[in-house]
């Protein structure tokens, strides 16, 4: 079966654990929904990241939250890029799926929509 990768990202509006853990969810939450995704087997690993600003939890808490217990995950942080968008949370989703890469849906929420105004999923 073939790995495919799944993209999104989204923004806070604070640096404070509740609201890193709200917007990873929400986030999470669609991209599971989007893709029609209900058993955590299906997915291989996850990649996290935050730009610097962006330090009072782990998104991957959010997953575990989730009940993503057996799926492995990392957090990183982003590379600081001057005048890069603030407090960006992004995810990098490894599943097993036998869509094809065209039929995945990358998911970009609040003001991360900018990131990516290409993607019909983020609009």
């Amino acid at each position: 079966m073939p790995v495919r990768g799944l993209r999104g990202a989204t923004s806070c509006v604070e640096n404070s654990a509740g609201s890193i853990l709200q917007a990873t969810q929400e986030l999470l939450e669609e991209l599971l929904r989007a893709n029609q995704l209900s058993d955590f087997d299906e997915i291989v690993s996850a990649i996290f990241t935050t730009t610097a600003d962006l330090n009072a939890a782990f998104p991957a808490e959010a997953a575990r939250g989730l009940g993503m217990h057996q799926v492995p995950l990392l957090c990183s942080t982003e590379i600081d890029v001057p005048g890069a968008m603030p407090r960006c949370i992004r995810i990098l989703l490894h599943v097993n799926t036998e869509k094809r890469a065209q039929e995945m849906v990358h998911v970009y929420l609040r003001e991360a929509k900018r990131l990516r105004p290409d993607m019909t999923s983020a609009q």
